[in-house]
Order: C-alpha cells, then structure tokens, then sequence
C-alpha cells in the first residue's frame, strides 16, 4: 500500500486530489496539509511514501517544505503546479523532489506518477526532463560550484548517471545497460550517496552539466 500526503491550500484540491487516489487499489492517502509547515509535521507524524505537494501555498511554502522533507528523508515528493516550467518548479527540484505534474494532469496520470515515485523512479518523461535540465543550465550562476564527485563513480554507476541525464526510468535502464532492476536501483541509490544528491532530477541534472561542460 501506497501512502500519501497531499499538501495544498484550497480544501477543493485535496479533496478532489483525495477521491482519485482513494479510488485506485493500493493507494491510501494518510493525510492532508493547508500549508508547508504542516506539510512537514504531517510528515514527520504519518511517514508517507509520497507527499503531493502545491508551490505555492501561505506560511511556509512548497519549496520550504520540499527541503525539509528530503534532506530527512522523510519522504518522497512530487510536485503539483499551474504551470510546466516556472522559477518555482525549479526550486523545487533544486530541493530534492522527485518530479512535478501539472493540476490539470488527468487521474490516471496522477496515479501513474504517484506509482512511480514510491517505486523509486522520478516522473518526467525524457524530453521534459531534458528541458528542465537546459533551463537550469541557462540560469545557473556561473559561478555556482558544482558539489559533484564524479571521480568516486565506479565505471558502471557512470554509466547509470548518464541514463539517470537521460531520464530514464529503472527498468528502462535495466534495459539498456542489460542488467536487471534491482541492480539498478542499487547503483542509483550509490550515485546518490557519492554526489550528494537527493533525487532522479538532482542527478540527471548534475549528469547534463557534466557533459556540457
């Protein structure tokens, strides 16, 4: 079982938020949030698998949030937003969660990304995470350092690191790298450990930098 936090600030999302997940088999939505301070209360209190998480809401805000949440490991998050690519969803990814949706993603999706982020993979689909990852490289300080230890990879996490720039999910790196998904997620969990990273976006971004620069 599935468990979920939803964190918004309008009662009307949640619980529409809440009736499309309670419908699907093998999700259980523990709890909701109208703010980002409850939001990591709540998380800390419940241990979610995954928190739903609006940007911006009064108080102590998404990203806040997000940071707090991660850097405990207390859960995974994913992001809900108006909008595909704004400064917030950036942050918000700077921060460690694992992807984003857009509120008006269809229910099916939503569960599907719900899914996938408990299971370990991020959400976004190649080519958004790809835009993603050029926005950030084009309004990166450029003086910003890179707290990166490439040379502590092994050749095979290498390898995963630039599927990871790709955006693949688990079993598509299994396929290619023709190991199986276990492996995979073994070696992703190592990549992040040695950069310092705390999700799939973190490290594909890291892997795009790398190879630009």
């Amino acid at each position: 079982m599935i468990r979920v936090l939803i964190a918004d600030d309008h009662g009307a999302i949640r619980a529409g938020l809440r009736m499309i997940l309670e419908t699907s088999d093998g999700i259980e939505v523990v709890g909701e949030a109208a703010d980002g301070d409850i939001a990591v209360a709540q998380a800390k209190a419940l241990r979610p698998d995954v928190v739903l998480m609006d940007v911006r809401m009064p108080g102590v805000d998404g990203i806040t949030a997000t940071g707090r949440i991660t850097a405990d490991g207390l859960a995974s998050v994913l992001i809900l937003t108006t909008f595909d690519l704004d400064e917030y969803v950036f942050r918000t990814l700077r921060a460690g969660a694992s992807g984003f949706v857009l509120k008006s993603v269809s229910g099916q999706a939503l569960v599907e990304a719900v899914r996938a982020v408990a299971a370990g993979d991020g959400v976004l689909a190649p080519e958004v995470t790809a835009a993603v990852i050029n926005a950030f490289a084009a309004t990166s300080a450029a003086n910003e350092p890179a707290p990166v230890a490439f040379a502590d990879l092994t050749d095979r996490e290498r390898e995963v690191l630039d599927c990871l720039g790709d955006g693949l999910s688990n079993a598509q790196i299994a396929a290619r790298l023709f190991i199986g998904e276990t492996t995979v997620k073994t070696h992703v969990s190592r990549v992040f450990t040695k950069l310092g990273v705390r999700s799939r976006v973190q490290a594909a971004i890291l892997a795009r930098e790398a190879r630009d620069g």
